[in-house]
Order: C-alpha cells, then sequence, then structure tokens
C-alpha cells in the first residue's frame, strides 16, 4: 500500500489538480455563449482521440497533434472575452472563492420584500452564487450599491423604467437591474404563478442562482431554486429556507421530499425524542463543498483522469519507443 502511494503520489495530485481546473472551468463558462461551442469541439476532441486510439488510426492520431497548436489559438480567439473576465476575476481573487452573501443583507433583503409585499408591489430578485451571472446584467443596468429598502422601492416603483425586469445580487450588493431572466417553458398548472415566477424558474433551471419573488397580485413571498418553486412562504420560513440552500445543509433527497410535499423525518432517540445534532463547523464546511455541484465534480475527475491516463500512456510509448531506437542504434 505505502509502496503504491509512495509511487504514484505525484500522479493524484496532478489528476486532482486537472480536475479542479477542469471543474472551475465549466462552471465560469457554463453560463456563456460559448459554453455550446466548447462543449461541441469537447466531444469532437474526445471522439477523434478514443476512436483513433482503440483503432491504431496513425494518420487520424498525426492530423490530431500537427493541428493542435492552431485549435489553441483558435479557442484563444474564440473564448477572448471569457478569457479576459477569468483573468480579471482571478486577479481580484474571486475565481476560487465561495460566493457569499453575509446576513445583514439577507435581513435587508427580506424586510424590503416584506415591505413590497405589504404595497403589492411586484419583485424579482437572482441571489449569484458559483456561476456568473453577467450575461443576464447586460441585459439590464449595470448597479453597484448595498441592499436598502428604499433603494429597492425606487428601482420596482411601478412607475420607474426598470421595475419590470429582475435585480441580480452578488456577494450582498445589487449588481445589475431591469434585467431579462430566461422564461421557463415547464408547464406549470398553477394559474398564481405567472411571467415573473416563470423567470426565477428559468433562471434557476439554467444556472445554481436563487430567485426570490414578489407577488404583485398577491403580495406573496416566493422562492425558487433549481428549477423548485415554493410558493406564499412566511418571511422567516423564506429566511431560513435561504440560510440551508447557502449553506448546503439540503441534500438532494430532502429537495425531492420537499418537491413532492414530503418533510423529511427528524433523528430521533430511542424514547422517541429529537436528537440533537452538533456539528463542528469545519464539519458543514466541508460536507456543503462536498455536495455542492457533486456531479459536476465528479464528472471533472472522472475526465481528468481519463485525460491523465492518456497522455501518461502516450509519453510511456514515446519513452519505449525511443530507447528501443537507441538501443538499436
Amino acid at each position: 500500500m505505502w509502496l503504491f502511494v509512495h509511487e504514484y503520489w505525484r500522479g493524484g495530485v496532478e489528476i486532482v489538480i486537472l480536475s479542479a481546473l477542469a471543474y472551475h472551468g465549466y462552471l465560469f463558462l457554463r453560463a456563456t455563449r460559448g459554453a455550446r461551442i466548447l462543449t461541441g469541439l469537447l466531444v469532437l476532441l474526445l471522439s477523434l482521440t478514443i476512436i483513433s486510439d482503440f483503432l491504431a488510426l496513425e494518420v487520424i492520431t498525426w492530423l490530431m497533434g500537427q493541428l493542435s497548436v492552431f485549435l489553441a489559438i483558435g479557442l484563444v480567439i474564440i473564448f477572448q472575452p471569457e478569457l479576459r473576465r477569468m483573468l480579471a476575476e482571478l486577479g481580484s481573487q474571486r475565481l476560487f472563492s465561495f460566493n457569499q452573501t453575509d446576513d445583514a443583507s439577507l435581513d435587508r433583503l427580506i424586510e424590503s420584500m416584506v415591505e413590497l409585499s405589504h404595497k403589492r408591489v411586484g419583485a424579482l430578485f437572482a441571489i449569484q452564487q458559483v456561476i456568473d451571472l453577467r450575461q443576464y446584467g447586460e441585459s439590464g443596468v449595470e448597479v453597484d450599491a448595498k441592499i436598502s429598502s428604499e433603494l429597492l422601492n425606487t428601482i420596482f416603483h411601478p412607475k420607474t423604467s426598470l421595475h419590470d425586469g429582475g435585480i441580480i445580487v452578488d456577494q450582498g450588493r445589487i449588481t445589475a437591474a431591469g434585467c431579462v431572466f430566461p422564461v421557463s417553458q415547464r408547464e406549470v398548472r398553477d394559474r398564481a404563478v405567472g411571467l415573473r415566477h416563470r423567470a426565477a424558474m428559468g433562471i434557476t433551471e439554467e444556472t445554481d442562482a436563487i430567485a426570490l419573488i414578489v407577488s404583485e397580485e398577491t403580495g406573496a413571498l416566493s422562492l425558487c431554486y433549481k428549477g423548485r418553486l415554493d410558493h406564499d412562504l412566511e418571511p422567516e420560513v423564506l429566511r431560513q429556507r435561504l440560510d440551508d440552500i447557502l449553506s448546503g445543509s439540503k441534500s438532494d433527497e430532502e429537495d425531492e421530499a420537499h418537491e413532492a410535499g414530503a418533510k423529511p423525518a427528524a433523528p430521533v432517540t430511542a424514547d422517541g425524542k429529537p436528537r440533537p445534532q452538533p456539528q463542528a463547523l469545519w464539519a458543514q464546511e466541508l460536507q456543503s463543498l462536498i455536495r455542492r455541484h457533486w456531479k459536476e465534480k465528479l464528472l471533472a475527475l472522472v475526465l481528468a483522469f481519463f485525460f491523465w491516463n492518456m497522455v501518461k500512456a502516450k509519453q510511456d510509448f514515446i519513452q519505449q519507443h525511443g530507447l528501443k531506437g537507441a538501443t538499436e542504434l
């Protein structure tokens, strides 16, 4: 066991680094216009690589090796805006940071929603998490301001030009207003779900954002996450639901049970009393890190292992071939 670890620990470190780069690159490019182009190119290159290696197609392998330089230059040209933004965010230390909204900003946001609800003023918010919402912010007006009830009441006032769009909240600040969000095409039978709620469902289906809605007709507060809409929530329940999502304490099974209308059973002791679950802060952070986008992380790890194994096999082949040629000479 120790011999295996001593021999292959460098390979493990390389796989972890490659998977981290693939994961963060995917999250960064997922909501951009060039995501489909990158996906198509990766599928094409992986397919050609697997086929050429499996069938030993030397001409295809040679062509891919010769065109790799031109392909790299082409990717830089195609993704020039995304690369510039990635380098800018890397310089501002935001690319690998956790995008969290502080509690005080969330409290002000909930209080502002309650005030808008009492006035029967419709509102739509999108809280950014990992996936960048800048492409949706470009459809509105750029704003850089703290969350306040006065500002939100002004923006969503029916006589202003920005009241029809949504607001993007990033790290406790309003970054854009009057934004156009994609509308979900899912069939919803509830007649209380209007265009504002469908826009909230659409933005949460395409990104990992959290959408908050204030109904103009009823004043009801709603939350949408991963395309699932929680309608007519009390402010305390809405705040608790926000904390659960941002902390990552909600598992996929609990989300499915919540969507089906069932409440997850709380753990109990032998005498039927609720069992206390003290948990250290570092354990909660680790649990949230593992659960958040676990499918994307697993896919990035598999792709990194496949790529590392392919490159390692080619290097071993070239090394053995070169040693054989030197021996014959």
